[in-house]
């Protein structure tokens, strides 16, 4: 999925970019063509490019190739910095009017950037062509459109705000696995229980992931309409509310692996199936993770919604833009078409972890947490991501990510992080 963008890469990084595109786009189209036709080509533009955001783009290019037999997918999908890499490299080609057929974003804010640039166009034509008015929950809708226009299809809808635990760690530390904390003192309380047991309490990787955990203290510490105030104002980034919350974050952050800048959300989500640390706080493409391994909730696993943000639903959702100046833009129609599709989702889906943002797919041989996460996207309230670009435009994520960089390298306080987040957020 993941979508996180925090520093802008140099001119070597960006060559590794490219190399890596080509290297990607060999491997996966030869697993993906299923023998494919010699038709019209599809470039279709992603950062899915291993681990289960693979194993979902498989299960997608499967769908489009049996619906449009006389295109040929192409792989675009660049692997790296949990789509760092990706994004520089996209809006490279974009600024030099070589833009793919179609690429992956972030509904929401994040899209704002390419809205503002005219690099994208509304596709809400698509939605009555499609059916997707009807096929998609007005809320979400809602969330789609920017001044009456729709700029991207989603393929799922994806839930940030969990803890993924390993019950063994957590009954070896004299935890009951099956207990549930109210808010991050209560939680506070098992991860010194795990780290007395010699284990990692709290696995993390990355800047993004950090971003990804910050945000989901805020939720909790905040409230939702305290959250959603960060931003659209009502909320002060500078009061004493958000000095708690980050003072929460603070400490929760010395629970964390002392390598964790070094690995990505796979090696997180690792040390919780390798029953190495107690918990993990990740997005629920995590799931798709202890799938593959085998693993089954709750005797191997087991997820929560981070203490305090039980009845919360922290939302975002990958989807599919039609770019101006694509070349092949009705294999770009044609994509968008599979995506949206109840065929399409249900198979995307069903392996990503995620769950289908159509209300009549089949989910009927989903997991036991996607069952849970479409029931919650039912009943909760329904916020938006600050890391995975649902709440804050790009610019604003980089700024936020760099400050919560220092701050976690203990380059800066807590009273200059605030004051940064701040900045980044107000401008």
């Amino acid at each position: 999925m993941r979508s996180k963008k925090w520093i802008a890469l140099g001119a070597g990084a960006a060559a590794t970019a490219l190399v890596l595109a080509g290297c990607s786009s060999t491997s996966t189209d030869e697993s993906n063509d299923g023998g494919g036709s010699s038709g019209p080509e599809v470039e279709v533009f992603t950062w899915w490019a291993a681990g289960s955001e693979k194993a979902g783009l498989d299960a997608l290019v499967g769908v489009f190739n049996e619906q449009n037999p006389d295109l040929e997918f192409v792989n675009g999908a660049v692997a790296g910095g949990a789509g760092s890499a990706a994004k520089d490299l996209l809006q490279s080609r974009l600024q030099a009017g070589d833009a793919p057929d179609t690429f992956q974003a972030h509904a929401g804010a994040e899209l704002q950037d390419y809205i503002d640039a005219a690099q994208i166009q509304d596709v809400s034509d698509l939605y009555d062509e499609f059916g997707l008015t009807d096929a998609f929950p007005a809320d979400l809708i809602d969330r789609l459109t920017v001044d009456g226009n729709i700029y991207s299809v989603p393929s799922n809808i994806h839930r940030a705000n969990v803890v993924w635990a390993n019950p063994t760690v957590l009954a070896d530390a004299g935890l009951d696995p099956e207990a549930e904390y109210a808010d991050i003192d209560e939680w506070i309380v098992a991860l010194d229980a795990v780290q007395e047991s010699g284990k990692t309490p709290l696995s993390m990787a990355t800047t993004w992931t950090q971003v990804n955990f910050l945000e989901t203290v805020l939720l909790s510490s905040l409230g939702a309409e305290a959250y959603n105030g960060l931003w659209d104002g009502s909320t002060d980034w500078e009061g004493p509310e958000v000095t708690a919350a980050l003072e929460d974050f603070e400490t929760l952050m010395t629970y964390t692996n002392s390598d964790r800048d070094g690995l990505d959300w796979p090696d997180a989500t690792q040390q919780i199936i390798d029953g190495q640390a107690g918990f993990n706080v990740m997005g629920d493409w995590a799931e798709a993770a202890f799938a593959e391994a085998g693993l089954a909730s709750p005797t191997d696993y087991i997820y929560f919604p981070v203490p305090g943000t039980d009845g919360v639903f922290d939302f975002l959702a990958d989807s599919f833009t039609l770019p101006v100046g694509a070349p092949n833009e009705d294999g770009a129609k044609a994509w968008l078409e599979t995506v949206s599709s109840a065929d399409g989702q249900a198979a995307f889906n069903k392996a990503k972890g995620s769950i289908p943002a159509r209300t009549d797919a089949d989910t009927s041989d989903f997991s036991p947490y996607q069952q849970s996460a479409i029931e919650a996207f039912q009943t909760d309230v329904i916020v938006s991501s600050l890391a995975h670009g649902a709440a804050a435009p790009v610019a604003t994520l980089n700024k936020v990510s760099d400050a919560t960089s220092k701050f976690t390298t203990g380059a800066s306080d807590l009273a200059t992080f605030q004051s940064e987040l701040a900045a980044a957020v107000n401008g």
